[in-house]
This record gives C-alpha cells, sequence and structure tokens, in this order.
C-alpha cells in the first residue's frame, strides 16, 4: 500500500518521517485558511456586548451568542493547538491529535457561525427567517462538509482500491 493511502496513525513515526511531515505541513496549510476567519468570528463576537442596542437582545438571543461565542473559542483553541503541538511527542501521534483537533474546531466553528446566523437574522428580521436562513444554513453545512466530503472519499476508495 502506498503511503498517500495509509490512515495517518498506520505510518510507523521513524520508517515514515517524511510523510509524516508533509502531511503535517499540509494539515497546518489547511489551518492557516481557516484560522483568520475564525479568529475574526471571535473578535467581532467579544466586542458585540458594547454596543449600543445589545441590551435589545431578548433571553434567545443572548443564549445563540453565548452559544456563538463559546464555540468560536472552542474552534480557535482547537486550530492553534496542532502548531503549539508541531514541536512535541511522537510524529505520529501528533498528527493524528492534530487532526483530530481540525475537525473539532471545523465543529465548532459551524455551530459558531450557525448560532450567531440565527441570532442575527431573528433580531434583524423576525423568528421565522431566522429558522429559515439557519436551515438553509445547517443544510449548507451538511452538504459541503458532510455529504460531498463522504461522496468524495467513497468514490476515491472505490477506485483506487478495487485495481
Amino acid at each position: 500500500m502506498e503511503d498517500f493511502e495509509k490512515d495517518a496513525g498506520e505510518l510507523d513515526d521513524i520508517a515514515d518521517r517524511e510523510e509524516l511531515r508533509s502531511r503535517y505541513e499540509l494539515l497546518l496549510q489547511e489551518i492557516r485558511v481557516s484560522l483568520p476567519g475564525v479568529q475574526i468570528l471571535l473578535a467581532f463576537l467579544l466586542t458585540a456586548p458594547f454596543s449600543q442596542r445589545f441590551g435589545d437582545v431578548d433571553s434567545w438571543g443572548r443564549a445563540a451568542y453565548g452559544i456563538a461565542l463559546g464555540s468560536s473559542l472552542v474552534s480557535v483553541v482547537c486550530l492553534l493547538t496542532p502548531t503549539v503541538l508541531h514541536r512535541f511527542g511522537a510524529r505520529t501521534a501528533r498528527l493524528v491529535w492534530s487532526i483530530r483537533l481540525e475537525v473539532a474546531g471545523l465543529l465548532a466553528l459551524a455551530v459558531a457561525l450557525v448560532a450567531a446566523t440565527w441570532g442575527v437574522s431573528r433580531y434583524v428580521f423576525n423568528s421565522a427567517v431566522g429558522w429559515t436562513v439557519t436551515g438553509g444554513a445547517v443544510a449548507l453545512f451538511l452538504v459541503c462538509w458532510v455529504a460531498l466530503p463522504r461522496r468524495l472519499r467513497r468514490r476515491w476508495h472505490s477506485t483506487h482500491l478495487d485495481t
């Protein structure tokens, strides 16, 4: 089996050193793409309570705000941790945990975006519009972040493992 067909946990820390290094660098590149957006979202959420109209937000809006704030913070921590782990521990373990943390960070980002979308659209328009817009956002996440990757992975496996 070629190295690129192995899961990260199947790679040997010594024998597959270059492959592990390459995958880790690719992972860090992926994180560099998503992290700035999450940090900007968190920054806006941290400043929102200081705006004049934040006092007008009802308890449901505050709950959505709290979920968005907490989830974006979790996302930032999860997406930054692979850079902290970069110099510590066995290469294989670092890569496996970094991939897990990237996935957790992206899931937390999805939760933060959905909660913020619901809270803002409900506040600006009304509850019905808020649920409609949020339902569309959830559907988009499910298609782009769940269904499409699964389909591509299934197609890749059927093409490469049947040969």
